[in-house]
C-alpha cells in the first residue's frame, strides 16, 4: 500500500482480519515482521516472501523483534504502539503457504514477530522510521513470551513482569497460571 493509512485503536484503515476470536482486537490492532526474519524463510522455503505475506501489516528493517520487550513502546509516523505479544502461528497459517510442517518448523526458528496496541492513533506509511521511545524495566521479550507460552510451558510465571501489558485474551487465558509457580521439568535449566 502507498501513501498515509490511518491506524485506530483496532488496527489500520481497510485491513481485515478474518477470524476475530483469534486475530485482532486488544493488543492486537497490528502485527509486526521483521524483513531480517523474512529473509530467513526466503532462503530456507526458496520462495518470495513480499511484505504481507506472513499476515503481518508492518514489515520492519533493523528490528530485533524476538528481543523486543512486552510493552516496548514506538513511534511510527503519529501512531504511538506498544509490544503486546508473540504471534503464536496455527495450522491455517501451514494451510495458507501449502508447507505442512510449518507451524513446527516457525515454532523452532522462534521469531514470532510482535503484535502491536495502537495507544495513539494516527497515520503510518511505508518508509516511516520506527523509532522505540520507551522500554519498561523488566526481561520479558516476544522470544521469552512465546517459548512460555508453546514449547517451555514451565516458565508462564516468568510473564508476571509484563502481565498487564499482554492481550485481554491471553491475560484471561493464562494468567492464572503466569501467577502460579511452576516446576521446570526434571533435568531443565532455566
Amino acid at each position: 500500500m502507498t501513501g498515509r493509512v490511518a491506524v485506530h485503536p483496532l488496527g489500520l484503515d481497510g485491513d481485515v482480519q478474518v477470524n476475530r476470536k483469534y486475530h485482532g482486537g486488544d493488543g492486537q490492532a497490528l502485527y509486526a515482521y521483521a524483513q531480517e526474519d523474512a529473509d530467513f524463510w526466503i532462503a530456507e522455503l526458496g520462495r518470495d516472501l513480499p511484505p504481507g505475506r506472513f499476515g503481518e501489516n508492518l514489515r520492519t528493517t533493523g528490528l530485533d523483534l524476538t528481543g523486543a520487550l512486552l510493552g516496548e513502546r514506538w513511534r511510527v509516523g503519529t501512531v504511538l504502539l506498544e509490544v503486546s505479544a508473540p504471534r503464536i502461528p496455527c495450522a491455517n497459517f501451514a494451510r495458507f503457504w501449502g508447507v505442512p510442517d510449518l507451524v513446527k518448523r516457525f515454532a523452532a526458528h522462534g521469531a514470532t514477530g510482535a503484535y502491536l496496541r495502537v495507544l495513539e492513533p494516527g497515520e503510518i506509511g511505508a518508509g516511516d522510521v520506527v523509532e522505540i521511545v520507551s522500554r519498561p524495566d523488566h526481561p520479558v521479550t516476544t522470544g521469552r513470551a512465546f517459548r512460555a507460552f508453546t514449547t517451555q510451558k514451565y516458565r508462564l510465571p516468568e510473564l508476571a513482569p509484563a502481565q498487564q501489558f499482554l492481550p485481554d485474551r491471553d491475560r484471561a487465558k493464562f494468567g492464572a497460571r503466569i501467577l502460579a509457580p511452576v516446576a521446570a521439568p526434571s533435568g531443565v535449566r532455566a
